[in-house]
């Protein structure tokens, strides 16, 4: 599923695809504005792991989860 960072004063959000549920990463979000944790940790497709301040988090955009492309298209 695609999630979106917005970070306060960066001109970029950070976009990652994640494996990690709608609840897991809503769950991770609330966690950090609550007070609970001071860092919002996620870990990307690719084992990695993100983190951001949680007094710096502007918005977080969770996405539908993408299926896989599979196939070859005639171009």
């Amino acid at each position: 599923m695609e999630v979106k960072i917005g970070v306060q004063h960066a001109p970029r959000e950070i976009v990652i695809e994640s494996g990690q549920s709608a609840e897991d990463v809503e769950r991770a979000v609330a966690d950090a504005l609550g007070g609970k944790a001071q860092l919002l940790s996620l870990v990307d497709d690719h084992g990695r792991k993100v983190l951001v301040p949680a007094d710096r988090l502007a918005y977080v955009e969770i996405g539908e989860p993408t299926a896989r492309k599979v196939g070859f298209s005639a171009v």
